[in-house]
């Protein structure tokens, strides 16, 4: 059995015209959701071994929260930008077999329809909600469709 957290980044800021998609940053609330999450997580036992996160700045920041809690580094994918289902599910499948508890980081639509494919639950999935995924599999390779059940999900305003 594998857990999978699937984590949409934590609230951007749309303020700073002309800023590529990519490179926009956490807004105020971002920044303050981000470690709380991550230290919420901690406090409920979660204890994450691999954090594998979208290149952009906004995922990126979300990660390095998270990496600071559980004192881990932070594994950068390129194909987690603007992913879709598939494309996440593909980066877990890929994870490293010794490797129990794993965070993707990325964003919507991927992550809700990546936790619909998995497991079958259709979920809002707000900024720096985290979906906590059993999977039912030995190995990472063995990820497919259906293979995992909803655990719980965890947003920022249902402490």
């Amino acid at each position: 059995m594998k857990t999978l957290l699937l984590a949409r980044h934590a609230k951007s800021d749309w303020g700073l015209h002309g800023l590529a998609d990519h490179d926009r940053p956490l807004n105020g609330r971002g920044r303050r959701d981000a470690p709380a999450m991550a230290a919420r997580l901690l406090d409920e036992g979660i204890a994450v071994q691999c954090i594998v996160s979208s290149t952009a700045v906004r995922a990126r920041s979300t990660a390095d929260e998270y990496a600071a809690v559980f004192a881990i580094p932070v594994i950068e994918e390129d194909a987690l930008y603007a992913a879709s289902a598939r494309t996440i599910l593909e980066v877990a499948s890929a994870l490293p077999d010794d490797i129990d508890v794993a965070m993707l980081v990325g964003h919507n639509p991927g992550m809700t329809d990546a936790v619909a494919e998995l497991t079958g639950a259709f979920v809002e999935f707000p900024t720096c909600a985290v979906a906590e995924c059993a999977v039912d599999v030995g190995s990472w390779p063995e990820l497919i469709e259906g293979s995992g059940r909803m655990l719980r999900l965890r947003t920022p305003g249902n402490a």
